[in-house]
């Protein structure tokens, strides 16, 4: 009887062994699902965990104290439609075909109250369609920006259901759309409530998603774009006026997704990266973020216009307080994405390389000597090679009198920044011109741009047109 009771006992702790490791092997095999959180022209030092001292970021800080921190990410423009199709796609602007800012159907253009319907082309393959083919959930809430017409929408480039605005929110402000799919479901939404609706939108999607199917949320913020909005709650809550009650805002809607994501058990094997699509828009003054110690802002080709707060979580794949400063872009989340879930990249030429070892501490030297470019339009300006930066010719927007309360200030492109070569470890501000100092560095920095701008020239792909999207 003794022995039949201890061969009970046996079997029965090896079934338990046997059922808890096949567990723990479906849970190191479970593709983690995948935030991306994207906020409009918040600037490098519009976080705590980036220095400033007026707005307060608690929910966010501690993402990053849980994952990784950046102090080297860059986004791949300083303007905003570039740089959604370079997140999205892996590709550079030039590469991408989306090189401009993208102004609503008929909406004007600088003056051309005729702008054509145009958006990023169909042919361009996203995160959200690599995942869709790999079993995920997609779902984008925000501003997209990658072209209003049906055509050029969310909803056919991947995602499953859409919320949100298609552009700006301070272009064609007397009819400025909220969709639904591909559905106008409101007019003039008040725009004090979209970070809230947004995130609501979010945890509604992330709550009825089945628990066995892995999902990427795209969320694109609308603020602090101006006109910026805080909610009743939030308004005059922080110490950096109505901007940083923005921020604070977005950072509390932060910590909403996150309890959503523990109640579901699912934050630890959730990768979040928050970051923003480009730096401050600096005309607009007290309405507008900081760079921090970076110069420039949103337009220009300094690093205040590309270099942008990040902190990416992931708790079963990044130890806590990780630290980057190594250079890292946009145009890598999708390359990264595609190592951590298993999903194919795309078969169009992407530029973004995959970091993943960087987010799990190996080392990866290959990312020492990377080039960088930094672009206006469909011309290349600038190049990033490790702490040297080359700075052709070019234009940058001169503040001369920042505004107030949500008023442009006084501002002229000036046209006299010279060329110009910057050691970013020693001349974070790029104010110390070291191009007569290092010609060859200068050569062979102009030479290795000029290549790649005729790759663009020959390689880079069109802008989606109704003429040309079937073709």
């Amino acid at each position: 009887m003794k022995t039949v009771k201890m061969k009970f006992i046996y079997y029965l702790l090896a079934a338990i062994v046997i059922i808890s490791c096949d567990m723990t092997s479906k849970k190191s095999n479970t593709p983690p699902n995948i935030i991306i959180i994207f906020t409009d022209d918040q600037g490098y030092g519009d976080l705590s965990s980036y220095g400033s001292k007026t707005i307060n970021t608690p929910n966010i800080d501690n993402l990053g104290a849980g994952g990784a921190i950046f102090s080297d990410f860059l986004t791949a423009s300083s303007v905003c439609s570039p740089s959604r199709a370079a997140l999205l796609t892996g590709a550079y602007p030039t590469r991408a075909g989306v090189v401009n800012v993208l102004w609503p159907e008929g909406g004007g253009n600088w003056g051309n109250t005729n702008a054509p319907a145009a958006g990023l082309h169909p042919n361009e393959i996203t995160i959200a369609e690599v995942l869709k083919d790999a079993g995920y959930a997609t779902a984008m809430t925000g501003k997209w920006h990658l072209g209003d017409n049906p055509n050029f929408l969310p909803t056919r480039q991947g995602f499953g259901v859409y919320f949100g605005i298609p552009f700006s929110n301070d272009m064609n402000r007397t009819k400025l759309p909220l969709l639904i799919d591909e559905e106008i479901s409101e007019i003039n939404p008040d725009q004090a409530l979209l970070t809230e609706r947004y995130t609501d939108f979010a945890i509604d999607f992330i709550e009825k998603n089945p628990d066995d199917q892995p999902f990427f949320l795209y969320l694109a913020h609308t603020m602090p774009h101006i006109p910026i909005y805080a909610s009743e709650k939030f308004k005059g809550t922080s110490k950096g006026s109505v901007y940083g009650d923005v921020i604070e805002e977005i950072d509390y809607n932060v910590g909403r997704l996150v309890q959503t994501l523990k109640a579901k058990g699912q934050f630890e094997n959730t990768i979040i990266v928050y970051t923003s699509d480009n730096g401050p828009w600096l005309n607009f003054g007290n309405h507008a973020g900081t760079s921090g110690e970076l110069r420039g802002g949103k337009f220009d080709v300094f690093e205040g216009g590309y270099r942008v707060p990040c902190v990416i979580s992931w708790p079963n794949g990044i130890a806590p307080k990780t630290h980057i400063d190594q250079l890292v872009s946009t145009i890598d989340l999708l390359p990264t994405i595609c190592a951590a879930t298993g999903a194919k990249l795309p078969e169009n030429k992407i530029d973004g390389v995959n970091v993943l070892d960087l987010l799990q501490n190996k080392p990866m030297p290959e990312l020492e000597d990377r080039p960088f470019y930094y672009h206006k339009g469909d011309k290349l300006f600038g190049i990033r090679q490790g702490p040297w930066k080359y700075l052709a010719p070019s234009t940058f927007n001169a503040i001369h009198q920042p505004g107030e309360d949500g008023k442009s200030g006084v501002s002229t492109w000036e046209e006299n920044h010279p060329e110009a070569l910057y050691h970013l470890d020693t001349d974070l501000r790029e104010l110390d011109n070291r191009l007569e100092d290092f010609p060859e560095k200068v050569t062979m920095l102009k030479d290795q741009m000029a290549r790649f701008q005729q790759e663009q020239d020959t390689e880079g792909r069109p802008l989606g047109t109704l003429d040309n999207i079937n073709k």
